[in-house]
């Protein structure tokens, strides 16, 4: 909280205040009156700060931090007895800015396509109630905002007595509060109420999940009550909440200040954009709403795929502790290597199997780099900044369909004007920024003039070449062929970094013969944007000549080919060509916001993909270290002896 308001400009600081000085309470906590009796005495001004609308994966009481303040010099905003700076923001903003608004449609999308609300972490398996319910939305006992309301149990009783009047017949179900739930702190519904129509929910279904099952909402100030009028009701409100009074709400109160009719995204665009000062703890700044709904996706994301723990097979000793470090915040991971034992550990533990590869045969989730890896080569042992996680199948495997496949059919329906905007956003960044798979640096020759043709070499015993490439396995093969096809054209080699680290097969023993440069050590992203075309087996980097705007021709079945964007030589999937074609912008969605995980070493946390991008231009990222550097060597010694490195 110092560190949000110190770049917000407050300087928080003990002493006497003086009359310039400002007081600042937590709402109106039990301790708020001591704060207010100061700035009485003092002539200081006061401030009131609260968590922001979307403040973490878990209750406060846990003791994660939020993802910003509301800081308010006239009144708190759940208090409609007196004006607030949000009151006065509503009554008075016109709302008439299209690029405001449109961003507040994305991002309300975003919150509920994702089921991001005030405590994140929901089971996405949590059993909810049978649709056609009324909604009854419960909150704990002397929470200052109730108190504003003037609610006690009576209050919430009388809500629960009208809910039935004006539905009879009706099932009602009354949702527990998070902090009810995880036994907190007490709420105002309890067991005897519940009976006949009547059914108490205490399970973890998202508010979303709730609010899209309902007929009618009810509730006294809860926040829940706002994500109902997102989710396209309108609530009764039997409190005095900031959302009251606009139009929007069937109100007990009268709001003789809010005379006003908004809109729901004007609602929206003032209460969670315009009003909070929200935080990026990744880079340590204040942010908009947009960043800080990537990060909390993030860690919603690994939370629920982490919760039950993973016991994790085929991971080599040197990747354990990143995996544990990507994997295990929730339950630490367990390492078994033999497959079938790790399947039967999985049964009796209840823990998820996750394997590396594609090595079980269909059996648990497959673990792969992601596609921003890294600032350094995976045989060299730098760890990876991005992993992928694919229930169904692996990417470079065109054999079975894979999680990423179904992404790209997906978003081949269309994307969202903010979707659209974001990629174009992560597309240009990456331009500008240089950034690849592996991001090596490396200076560009000066290169013949012509029709360039960037054949990049690829690893010839890796996966996606045995998996993805049935009928060119071969780098040799794979220049000839490109030349043969392009007699005229200038064919540009570049050997894949393993292979010129001397670490995996791939050598090509006379490339001159085919092509008209060699660019050992170069910069691919600087190659890139001096080449028109690229030929490759499967190579990522056809994906990333795509966001440049480059001709690809594909020899395999890479993640990217198939789709209309490629002139593709390799057996395509029928699946794949079937339904709507994705844009390029469609398939970068998938691929890089949809599929991977990302993890910032730094803050040693789940992020954005906008945040690893940072990481890799500006730092900090890990590097290999002194014993992983040995490791490497070993393994590059011991890469005839297949028996040996697996055991």
């Amino acid at each position: 909280m110092r560190r949000i308001l110190d770049l917000a400009g407050y300087r928080v600081s003990l002493g006497f205040p003086g009359p310039d000085d400002l007081v600042g309470v937590w709402g109106q906590s039990p301790y708020a009156w001591r704060g207010e009796r100061m700035a009485d005495r003092s002539g200081a001004g006061l401030i009131r700060i609260e968590d922001a609308f979307l403040r973490s994966l878990h209750p406060g009481r846990r003791g994660e931090p939020p993802f910003g303040l509301l800081i308010d010099r006239s009144g708190v905003h759940f208090d409609g007895r007196a004006p607030s700076d949000l009151e006065k923001l509503l009554a008075t903003d016109p709302f008439d800015d299209h690029a405001l608004l449109e961003r507040a449609r994305g991002a309300m999308a975003r919150l509920q396509e994702r089921r991001l609300t005030k405590y994140s972490a929901s089971d996405p398996e949590a059993a909810a109630p049978a649709p056609g319910y009324v909604l009854v939305v419960d909150q704990t006992v002397g929470d200052a905002s109730v108190q504003a309301s003037g609610g006690d149990r009576s209050r919430f009783l009388e809500m629960l007595f009208v809910a039935r009047e004006e539905n009879p017949g009706a099932r009602i179900v009354v949702k527990t509060h998070p902090e009810t739930a995880e036994g907190l702190r007490d709420g105002h519904f309890r067991s005897e109420d519940a009976g006949g129509p009547i059914t108490l929910y205490d399970g973890n279904a998202s508010p979303w999940v709730l609010l899209e099952g309902a007929i009618r909402v009810y509730t006294l100030s809860s926040q829940m009550g706002f994500e109902a009028i997102v989710a396209g009701h309108k609530p009764r409100v039997f409190g005095q909440p900031f959302y009251a009074g606009w139009g929007l709400t069937e109100d007990e109160s009268v709001f003789p200040r809010r005379g006003r009719s908004l809109t729901c995204t004007q609602l929206f665009a003032g209460a969670m954009i315009l009003y909070p000062t929200w935080y990026d703890p990744h880079r340590d700044r204040l942010c908009q709403l947009e960043d800080v709904i990537g990060c909390l996706e993030a860690r919603t994301r690994a939370w629920q795929e982490d919760r039950h723990g993973w016991i994790v097979s085929r991971a080599r000793l040197w990747k354990r502790g990143l995996l544990q470090k990507f994997f295990g915040k929730e339950k630490r991971l367990q390492f078994e290597d033999d497959v079938d034992k790790a399947v039967e550990l999985s049964q009796q533990t209840g823990r998820r199997l996750m394997i590396w590869a594609n090595a079980g045969g269909g059996r648990g989730v497959h673990l792969e780099d992601g596609f921003l890896r890294s600032r350094g080569l995976g045989a060299t042992l730098v760890p990876p900044l991005s992993l992928v996680l694919d229930p169904d199948g692996i990417h470079f495997d065109p054999e079975t369909p894979s999680a990423l496949e179904k992404m790209i059919q997906r978003r081949a329906e269309g994307l969202r004007t903010d979707q659209g905007e974001r990629v174009h956003r992560l597309m240009q960044s990456m331009i500008s920024g240089g950034l690849s798979k592996y991001n090596l640096s490396g200076g560009l020759p000066d290169l013949p003039k012509g029709h360039r043709i960037l054949v990049p070499g690829q690893v010839e015993d890796d996966a996606s070449i045995l998996r993805g490439s049935p009928m060119v396995q071969s780098n040799t093969e794979l220049l000839r062929r490109a030349r043969e096809a392009n007699p005229t054209a200038i064919i540009l080699w570049k050997p894949h970094p393993d292979v010129e680290a001397g670490l995996r097969k791939g050598a090509v023993e006379a490339p001159m013969q085919w092509a008209d440069a060699r660019l050992d050590g170069a910069d691919i992203a600087q190659v890139l944007d001096a080449v028109d075309e690229v030929w490759t087996m499967t190579s990522q980097t056809g994906f990333e000549a795509l966001l440049r705007g480059l001709k690809v021709v594909t020899l395999g079945v890479p993640f990217y080919a198939g789709w209309g964007l490629t002139r593709d030589m390799g057996p395509i999937p029928p699946r794949r060509l079937q339904g709507p074609r994705p844009s390029l912008e469609a398939l970068v969605h998938a691929v890089l916001i949809d599929y991977p995980r990302y993890h910032d070493p730094h803050m040693r946390e789940a992020c954005s993909v906008e945040t690893v991008i940072h990481r890799l231009k500006y730092g900090p990222i890990p590097n290999p270290g002194a014993f992983n550097r040995g490791l490497s060597k070993l393994q590059g010694a011991l890469a005839s002896h297949t028996w040996l490195w697996r055991r």
